[in-house]
């Protein structure tokens, strides 16, 4: 018979309560126990999985990965790129790199972005972002299934992580904080195929449609932008050492151009869902042309914010700062790979809490974000990076996993990062999808002039480059 007690108290949210003592001969003979049960096995979740392993604190901890797909054949590097992307920050490649991840992403395929240019279709603002040092790229892209065969293979490296496939919940039963003495302490997964598992905590990577999260009652706010993003692959008309990111925005939404290769770049085009599926429509050659005009259109051109950002292009370009003078012209598509046309929703969601007793939320199953800032993947990350600190604290401390105290801290810490920067894209969405001419000159000016401050826009910069 093993007897615990504790004390467990986080001064600002939570109530003292107390974990009773218990029996091993409680929890059932035919239900196994987990250190941690991570519910989800995407890029996130498995990212958590190995992360977790790969920590000192955690070599003699039981990790189980629930992936509800089934396990895909390893067959190396496919000739053929695919449009789902992600541009990985510098710190993001960091948490990789700590788990063995990012020499895996080496040996397959990847491009660093040295320069990101963003301009406006209606006005002359623009602003770009450059490492004039170029010690380190401002991104990499690397495809999905890249990124996901990386982690996958240092999942399968390791010693303490248990994965089942096809496996999907039906039931989390959650422990009450004061539970009888006869009752189990731990979170209680029932899997479709009728097989329990308990877990002394529960990290839930399961999406935007978390049924961890819904069968917690987490109040979660969700925004519709009701448009759609196109992506595709595209053949470029001319090879050139392309490391450069291009976004413009247009009155119905961004469209966006990351590097592949020397001569393929991958275009993810947010637009109203109307529009996104008439250019799933297009014969090959329309939307490229589509794609073409959307770069280089001036028809959108607004006569009073193009009038004052002109005038104070000149000013600023007098006195020595940079103006639209320094503007790139983008490359020409040519043509898209056959069959890599889709279409995805957009939206925004925040859950209101990230933890509860034993459970911690991650990456979508928290939040989501609009894409056109590149930083839902980042912010997923960062969330990964930051619960594993917390967690091998609490190993450290000879605490439990499971305490709402290191929890806690995780969610406080996540939601002062996660929660600006999820405002100011939305923010920035809502800046750029009006048509009104005052609003379209201000955020003129705006752009303009955050384009010539260098410490200005070098402070964007470092904060997008450090996301984790």
């Amino acid at each position: 018979m093993i007897h615990c007690t504790k004390r467990i108290f986080h001064p600002h949210r939570y109530k003292l309560y107390q974990i009773r003592p218990f029996s091993v001969s409680s929890v059932s003979k035919q239900t196994k126990l987990y250190d941690v049960v991570i519910s989800g096995a995407g890029m996130i979740g498995g990212a958590m999985a190995a992360a977790l392993a790969n920590m000192p604190m955690f070599a003699d901890k039981s990790i189980l990965l629930l992936d509800a797909a089934p396990r895909k054949s390893s067959s190396g590097v496919s000739d053929r790129y695919s449009s789902r992307t992600v541009a990985l920050s510098p710190a993001t490649k960091s948490l990789l790199e700590g788990f063995g991840a990012w020499e895996g992403i080496e040996k397959m395929r990847f491009q660093p972005i040295t320069r990101m240019q963003i301009w406006d279709s209606c006005s002359p603002g623009m602003i770009t972002f450059q490492n004039e040092d170029m010690l380190e790229p401002l991104a990499y892209v690397v495809e999905n299934d890249i990124l996901q065969a990386a982690i996958d293979d240092i999942i399968d490296s390791t010693t303490n992580v248990t994965r089942y496939n096809n496996a999907l919940v039906s039931q989390y039963r959650m422990p009450n904080k004061e539970f009888q003495e006869e009752e189990s302490p731990w979170v209680r997964i029932t899997l479709a195929s009728e097989e329990n598992i308990e877990t002394r905590l529960v990290i839930g990577a399961d999406g935007v449609n978390s049924k961890l999260r819904t069968d917690n009652n987490i109040h979660t706010k969700k925004l519709n932008y009701d448009q759609m993003g196109v992506v595709a692959v595209l053949k470029l008309g001319e090879s050139t050492e392309n490391n450069v990111a291009w976004q413009r925005f247009l009155t119905t939404g961004p469209i966006a151009m990351l590097p592949l290769t020397t001569d393929i770049s991958c275009l993810i085009w947010s637009t109203l869902k109307d529009d996104a599926q008439n250019l799933l429509r297009l014969e090959p050659s329309s939307f490229v042309d589509a794609v073409n005009n959307a770069f280089w259109s001036d028809s959108s051109i607004d006569p009073m914010a193009n009038y004052v950002g002109t005038v104070l292009d000149n000013a600023l370009t007098s006195v020595g700062l940079e103006g639209s003078t320094s503007r790139q012209l983008p490359p020409t598509v040519l043509d898209i790979e056959a069959s890599s046309r889709a279409a995805f929703p957009f939206g925004c969601a925040h859950a209101s809490r990230y933890v509860a007793h034993r459970m911690a939320l991650i990456g979508d199953a928290a939040h989501r974000v609009h894409p056109l800032a590149g930083q839902g993947a980042n912010i997923g990350f960062s969330d990964v990076s930051k619960l594993c600190k917390h967690l091998s604290d609490a190993v450290h401390a000879g605490a439990d996993i499971g305490s709402m105290y290191h929890l806690a801290a995780y969610e406080t810490e996540s939601q002062r990062h996660n929660i600006p920067v999820m405002a100011g894209i939305d923010g920035i969405s809502r800046l750029y999808s009006t048509k009104w001419s005052p609003i379209i000159t201000l955020r003129t000016i705006g752009l303009q002039t955050t384009n010539a401050i260098t410490p200005l826009k070098d402070l964007f910069m470092k904060q997008a480059q450090s996301f984790t």
